[in-house]
């Protein structure tokens, strides 16, 4: 399942996006999109997990929490 992780810490990588999500089970492809100028975060990303049930764990922990000073949303992408 393929989920959208929306308002990140702008300073946040991969290597976090995938330790936080890893938790909850196996992570496969996992991106976080920049901006093509200035390299920055634009605060969103994506998750990709194999196992509906671990996607659904993930969704329901991590959805309104809060990562820093951000509360982030976690949802199926589209």
């Amino acid at each position: 399942m393929k989920l959208m992780v929306l308002n990140l810490p702008r300073d946040f990588n991969v290597d976090s996006l995938v330790e936080l999500f890893k938790t909850y089970g196996d992570v496969g492809i996992c991106n976080i999109v920049m901006d093509e100028n200035t390299n920055i975060s634009k605060g969103f990303g994506f998750v990709e997990m194999e196992k509906e049930d671990e996607a659904t764990d993930a969704i329901t922990a991590l959805h309104q929490s809060k990562l820093g000073k951000n509360k982030i949303r976690v949802k199926l992408a589209n």
